[in-house]
């Protein structure tokens, strides 16, 4: 792996601002505290919160869709195949924009990354309402998918304002509580619509009024993200650009080259899209999945699908805990044997799931299946901000873009038009899983060392720019 540039922040020559956190030489914080008032004061935790509300709400407007889909289907008329590509479609369309978006970060900060494609993607997500056919429901399903790409700027950010030692932490409790927009939307929406048909609305009307209330709430975020965000702890990209000299700015290029050579991110792509992209496909079958095949009403099903989502609450960020204590405990290979015997576990359990016949025992499988599965995301991201600083935005797309390769094609495999029952995919969905997990041994730091083998060389031999996962 090549010796990475300064980080940004050691490039300023402008005194250092005062931090409410005790910070590293890149005045990255060495500790993270989300629960504590004053360090709303602190560009790293002010960044943190507006970044997982943010995130939060795409993953609510993304989700809000599915739990109405009994009521859209027979008011649009749609097959079970329509849904099925439509739900497709929503992550084709975050496979593009994840991809895009890494360097986009790299190159304009994630504030701005962030904020302008959550106010381009509210209106879509507001235009839902206004489908009539087949076709326009799997359009806006294809476009609404795009303002997932925002996961990328979350993850982005936080390694941008948190040390090694803490950036699993912040990476997993970050996303944990953003993915948790799924879940709410899962409980949410069934709820809105009943309010509104409440007021003697129709339900062909009731089911478009509903989605007001997502593409609002992903607008007012964004403008909060402009207003009140920082790229960097010692400023915005844009203030930071002015103090490069020519010669040292990093081309687009460049910086895409540098980290799509780097196997290291396919890999983790790959594992990505088997535990995250098996997380969004559960959160995009399963309300559907016990309203079938159990009987219950659309309450009841949004309720069991929410508290899948939900778990992410405490799951995601127990992955970026497990992830960091295995980093202080073991180096990079603890982070690595962490992030397999995770996801394997994952994966059994969702086999478990899908051969499990009555309704409370689906239900506690789901439910340990969430942890399990949603903490293997933590893990992976874990590992992402110690492959590559100079292309952490591309690394990071495209590990984002692997969660929604993934979901495709476990949708478009075992939940589009597929010969199986849904139970039957459910469980070929987690043997896809602990196969695709194996590929984590391969990856190897010739400083750290890999999951099999130690490091090539003495660590301690290095520039002080590497990152350290022993601190």
């Amino acid at each position: 792996m090549e010796e990475d540039p300064p980080s940004p922040q050691k490039r300023s020559t402008s005194p250092p601002p005062p931090f409410t956190l005790p910070v590293d030489s890149d005045k990255k914080a060495t500790e993270f505290r989300p629960f504590s008032p004053s360090s709303l004061s602190s560009p790293h935790m002010r960044a943190f919160h507006l970044a997982w509300l943010s995130l939060f709400s795409c993953f609510f407007s993304t989700f809000s869709i599915p739990p109405l889909i009994p009521i859209i289907r027979h008011d649009l008329n749609l097959t079970d195949t329509d849904v099925g590509t439509a739900g497709m479609a929503s992550f084709l369309g975050s496979i593009f924009s994840r991809l895009a978006m890494g360097p986009v970060c790299d190159l304009l900060g994630p504030r701005v990354a962030s904020a302008t494609l959550s106010l381009i993607t509210a209106p879509i997500v507001l235009s839902a309402s206004l489908v009539s056919s087949p076709q326009s429901f799997i359009l806006v399903r294809f476009l609404v998918g795009f303002c997932l790409a925002n996961f990328v700027a979350n993850q982005f950010w936080m390694s941008s304002m948190f040390s090694g030692c803490v950036v699993g932490l912040a990476n997993g409790v970050s996303a944990g509580w953003a993915n948790m927009g799924a879940g709410v939307s899962q409980l949410l929406m069934p709820l809105i619509f009943t309010a509104i048909t409440s007021l003697n609305v129709g339900t062909h009307t009731a089911w478009r009024l509903a989605f007001i209330v997502p593409s609002t709430f992903q607008a007012l975020t964004a403008i909060m993200v402009l207003i009140y965000g920082q790229d960097l702890p010692s400023g915005n990209y844009k203030e930071f650009k002015k103090t490069k000299t020519e010669s040292r700015e990093e081309k687009f290029v460049h910086v895409l080259f540098n980290g799509l050579k780097n196997y290291r991110g396919w890999i983790l792509g790959l594992t990505y899209g088997f535990c995250f992209g098996v997380e969004l496909t559960t959160d995009n079958i399963i309300a559907q999945y016990f309203y079938d095949r159990f009987g219950v009403n659309l309450q009841v099903a949004g309720t069991i699908a929410a508290s899948f989502g939900m778990a992410n609450l405490f799951s995601r960020p127990m992955g970026g805990v497990i992830s960091d204590e295995m980093g202080r405990r073991f180096g990079i290979r603890g982070r690595l044997w962490g992030l397999w015997a995770v996801q394997t576990a994952a994966g059994l359990l969702c086999v478990l799931l899908g051969r499990v016949n009555s309704l409370w025992g689906s239900v506690l499988v789901m439910c340990v299946f969430s942890v399990f599965v949603q903490a293997a995301g933590g893990l992976t991201f874990g590992v992402v901000p110690f492959v590559s600083k100079r292309s952490l935005g591309v690394i990071s797309g495209m590990t984002g873009s692997g969660g929604t390769v993934g979901a495709v094609a476990t949708q478009m495999l075992l939940f589009s038009g597929s010969k199986f029952s849904k139970q039957t995919s459910i469980s070929l969905m987690g043997l896809m899983m602990i196969v695709c997990t194996l590929p984590v041994s391969l990856i190897y730091f010739p400083q750290w060392g890999g999951i099999f083998c130690g490091p090539s060389f003495d660590p301690s031999e290095l520039a002080d720019e590497h990152y350290r996962l022993l601190q």
